[in-house]
């Protein structure tokens, strides 16, 4: 299927090139809109123009929602001002929406007089929220009943709905002033008679989120209890719009990409754009900021390296171990902030856990690090002798062995609380926990364990 698709991508994307309409109406009447916008990705400008000709308003409309947030603009200025109407009222409020805050100012403003006094009053509503909030996301486009109607009348009045409703895969039951009462199923109308009331059928809605809260917060909501929709509501109670599975599955999609990127210490928000169609300039600028700010909290190594310049001086065979004790940190670091963050984005993790937290990482850090530096001085006492190594000659490796034993255990513990911990502390000041883990976490580690390997080795080795 896989190649099926590769192939008549790049027999459309020829067609285009030849500026051969019949063709390319011929490959892309076979494609969905998501593949008809990494078509358009692909495209040069003149091509994307030819495309979008191709195609007509009436498909591109689909396909408009699909594309990178950097060329939207674009694409729509491609049109004439009655087409540019025609795809933003057919497309759902939610899509409208995104599209219209990937836009610059003046440009949302052109295109929202364009539209008709219903389609504004409902897009102006939802873009009051942030775009990253659940109320930023949702749809209105929702099936909605009185509770003091039958099943009659509830039905009479999806139907004259029917063609404006995104999903019906949940009807909810308002009161009067628009509060949230509960919800039934389409069945529920399907099977009853006529003059049941609507409040001897619903039930009650046990989830809802607020339309300020984080859009991760309600794709969360959806997963964990398996809900098909979960309704948006203000603090009132009164219900604005529902998260839809499929609106699920691109925030995570999004989230997941931004925590990797972040812990990979790439700054900035993430492109729509396919890693080849993003511009040098833009991972250039996403990354060196980072870069430099891990490069000047590495200067922090330097210095305790000629702090303890002495300590090398006399017995130089500490740094054969150097990098392994702080590599060890590192990596144990990485692994407690990467299971921390994991647990908070579950919504595992309350801030009053984070005793609970340091508890467990220590206990679990000081049994890794006892069993590491136990293997690390039978290593460092036994084996490392039978090489014959420059050593002073009053040098005891079985004192050197339980030196970087030590240091070793101790490293990987306080690196384990320190990863675990950096996380919680991220978000108690309102920081992405994802932009201080595996980098952060390993630049800061390497001064620490440094710090540790030298005192631990001036000490038992009488430095």
């Amino acid at each position: 299927m896989a190649e099926e698709l590769a192939n008549i991508l790049n027999k459309a994307e020829e067609a285009v090139h030849q500026r051969n309409l019949d063709q390319v109406r011929q490959f892309c009447q076979d494609l969905h809109p998501p593949d008809l916008a990494s078509l358009y990705e692909e495209l040069d400008p003149e091509s994307r123009t030819f495309l979008s000709d191709s195609l007509g308003v009436e498909i591109f409309t689909d396909v408009l929602a699909e594309i990178p947030d950097t060329l939207v603009e674009d694409a729509l200025d491609h049109f004439e001002p009655d087409e540019q109407r025609e795809i933003l009222e057919s497309i759902p409020d939610d899509d409208r929406v995104d599209i219209l805050q990937d836009v610059s100012d003046k440009k949302r403003d052109n295109y929202l007089e364009l539209l008709g006094d219903e389609k504004q009053d409902s897009t102006r509503s939802l873009l009051r929220y942030g775009e990253e909030t659940a109320g930023g996301r949702m749809t209105t486009q929702i099936g909605k009943v009185l509770a003091q109607m039958t099943v009659k009348e509830a039905i009479d009045h999806l139907r004259t709905e029917l063609e404006s409703t995104e999903t019906l895969a949940r009807i909810y039951v308002i009161d009067q002033s628009g509060k949230l009462i509960g919800k039934i199923r389409l069945r529920d109308l399907a099977f009853n008679p006529w003059d049941t009331p609507i409040r001897e059928l619903l039930t009650d809605e046990e989830h809802t989120i607020l339309a300020t809260a984080d859009q991760e917060e309600a794709a969360n909501m959806l997963a964990r209890y398996d809900m098909l929709v979960v309704p948006v509501v203000d603090e009132s109670d009164r219900l604005l719009g529902v998260i839809t599975a499929d609106d699920a599955i691109e925030i995570l999609a999004e989230e997941s990409t931004e925590d990797i990127e972040k812990g990979a210490g790439i700054s900035g928000d993430a492109s729509e754009q396919t890693y080849l169609n993003t511009e040098i300039a833009t991972h250039f600028k996403r990354r060196f900021g980072w870069l430099f700010a891990l490069a000047l909290l590495a200067i922090a190594s330097g210095v305790v390296m000629i702090r303890f310049e002495h300590v090398l001086t006399n017995v130089y065979l500490l740094s054969l171990f150097l990098p392994m004790v702080v590599a060890a940190g590192g990596n144990t670091g990485g692994q407690a902030s990467t299971m921390v963050i994991r647990a908070m984005a579950l919504g595992e993790l309350d801030p009053e856990d984070t005793a609970r937290v340091a508890w467990k990482e220590f206990r679990l850090g000081a049994g890794l690090g006892s069993l590491l530096g136990l293997c690390i001085a039978v290593i460092a006492a036994f084996i490392v002798p039978a090489f014959h190594p420059e050593v002073p000659r009053d040098f005891s490796f079985i004192t050197f062995g339980a030196a970087v034993g030590i240091a070793v255990a101790a490293q990987v513990t306080t690196s384990t609380v320190i990863g675990a911990l950096l996380p919680i502390g991220a978000r108690r000041i309102k920081l992405d926990p994802a932009v201080i883990a595996a980098p952060a976490i390993t630049t800061l580690v390497d001064a620490s364990g440094m710090v540790i390997y030298f005192i631990v080795a001036s000490f038992m080795l009488g430095l």
